[in-house]
C-alpha cells in the first residue's frame, strides 16, 4: 500500500479526525501536517482532511478509555508543543496504545511514548512560567492587557487559570507569535485575532496605549525592586534558570525604561 500525507487545519480536533480517517480507510501514514506546511515525502499522495465533529468525538471516547487522565493530558500537551513532526509521533503512540492491553502510555521504551512525554513536559514547564510571569497592564479603556511570546502554544491551557484568578476583571492575553489572543469579558473567555504594534508588550509602558496611573505604578514597582535587590548576593546563573531572559522584556521589574 502506498503511504499518504494527511493535511489538516492545524487544530487538535483536526488531528483527531486524521486518526479516525487513518483507521477507517486503513491508510499507511507517511506524514500528518497542518495547512501551510510543506510535506517532506515527495512521492506520497496528499489527502486533505476536513474536521468532522462526530469523528472527533469517536476518537476522544476511545482514547479516554485507553489512556489515563494524565496520559491524555500528555498527548494534548505534546500537540501544543508544535514540534515539527509531532503529529506522526502522536499517531504512532496512539496506534501502540490501541494495540496494547494496558499501561502502554507509560512504556518509555517505546520511542514515540518517550518523545510525547518529553514534549509534554516542555509544554508543562512553559505553562507554569506563563502563569507566573504574565504581567497585566491597564489600558486607557479599562482593559487589563498582557502579551506573551511562548515557545509553545500554551494559551489554551493557561486560560482557565486566569479566568479563575481574575474573574472580576476584564482582560486580554495576546500571543504575539501566533497572532491570537483570549479575551475575558467577566462572563466568558473567547479567542480573538488582531494585528497589534510590535512594541505594545514591552515593559515600561507606553502613553499611547496604557493609562497614566498604570505607567506610574510600573515605575514605582521598578524602583521598589531595585531598592530591595541586593546586587552582591545575586546568583545570576540561578536567577536566569528560574526567570529565562526571553521573559524579561515583559516584566516591569526588568524594564530599562522605568
Amino acid at each position: 500500500m502506498k503511504s499518504v500525507v494527511l493535511k489538516y487545519d492545524g487544530s487538535f480536533p483536526g488531528f483527531l479526525t486524521c486518526v479516525f480517517n487513518a483507521y477507517e480507510q486503513k491508510l499507511e501514514i507517511a506524514e500528518i501536517i497542518p495547512e501551510g506546511e510543506d510535506q517532506k515525502q515527495l512521492f506520497s499522495d496528499t489527502l486533505e482532511v476536513i474536521t468532522e465533529d462526530f469523528k472527533v468525538q469517536r476518537v476522544l471516547k476511545s482514547l479516554k478509555k485507553k489512556l489515563s487522565s494524565n496520559g491524555f493530558t500528555r498527548l494534548y500537551y505534546s500537540f501544543l508543543s508544535e514540534i515539527p513532526g509531532i503529529e506522526l509521533k502522536m499517531y504512532d503512540m496512539i496506534r501502540y496504545v490501541y494495540s496494547s492491553k494496558e499501561k502502554a502510555e507509560l512504556d518509555y521504551s517505546h520511542p514515540s511514548v518517550l518523545d510525547i512525554s518529553k514534549a509534554a513536559k516542555q509544554v508543562g514547564r512553559e505553562k507554569h512560567r506563563m502563569e507566573a510571569f504574565i504581567r497585566f497592564r491597564l489600558t486607557k479603556d479599562d482593559l487589563y492587557f498582557a502579551v506573551i511570546e511562548p515557545d509553545f502554544n500554551v494559551l489554551p491551557v493557561i486560560t482557565k487559570h486566569f479566568k479563575s484568578r481574575y474573574a472580576d476583571q476584564r482582560w486580554l492575553i495576546y500571543d504575539l507569535k501566533r497572532k491570537l489572543g483570549v479575551h475575558y469579558d467577566l462572563q466568558k473567555a473567547e479567542y480573538v485575532s488582531m494585528e497589534l504594534p510590535e512594541d505594545i508588550g514591552i515593559s515600561g509602558g507606553n502613553p499611547d496605549y496604557f493609562a497614566e496611573g498604570e505607567i506610574y505604578f510600573q515605575h514605582l514597582w521598578k524602583e521598589y525592586f531595585d531598592s530591595t535587590n541586593i546586587k552582591s548576593r545575586v546568583n545570576m546563573r540561578l536567577h536566569i534558570q528560574h526567570v529565562p531572559k526571553r521573559y524579561w522584556k515583559y516584566l516591569s521589574e526588568k524594564s530599562p525604561f522605568a
